[in-house]
């Protein structure tokens, strides 16, 4: 009698179990996949950058530009605020900006706005930007 019972609770339960563990399969799976809005925007990005550029971004996490302007160096940081760096001769970082799109952008696609308002139109740029003071070894890495 006991086994009887044992296989109609074992044949009732494998459905619902079945079925948890369909869901809890694809909830792991949404779960650890990569978040697409960033992984688009870092592939826009890297599509955007000269190979040195690339090269750069890939070994320091930044990448440099040159204002169309001014011919002066900026130190672009993976981020999307406060991380764009005015250079000297030297490559050392001198003064910080603070320049974002307006709406709520992943970091690939605020840093490559950041690269095409300096490479195009930097004193634009630089007119809505903020400045903020060098603190010890930012913009450098």
């Amino acid at each position: 009698m006991f086994v009887k019972l044992l296989h109609i609770v074992d044949g009732q339960l494998r459905v619902p179990l079945g079925v948890c563990l369909h869901w809890a399969r694809a909830f792991r799976e949404w779960y650890q996949r990569p978040n697409t809005r960033k992984a688009r925007g870092l592939k826009l990005l890297r599509e955007w950058l000269t190979p040195e550029q690339l090269a750069q971004y890939d070994t320091h996490g930044y990448f440099d530009v040159t204002g169309c302007h001014s011919g002066k160096r900026y130190r672009i940081r993976h981020g999307t605020a406060t991380n764009v760096y005015e250079l000297d001769y030297a490559g050392h970082a001198t003064n910080g900006w603070c320049f974002v799109p307006g709406d709520n952008l992943v970091a690939g696609d605020v840093m490559l706005a950041q690269k095409i308002a300096l490479e195009t139109d930097e004193r634009a740029a630089l007119a809505v930007a903020k400045s903020f003071l060098r603190s010890d070894n930012w913009g450098e890495r």
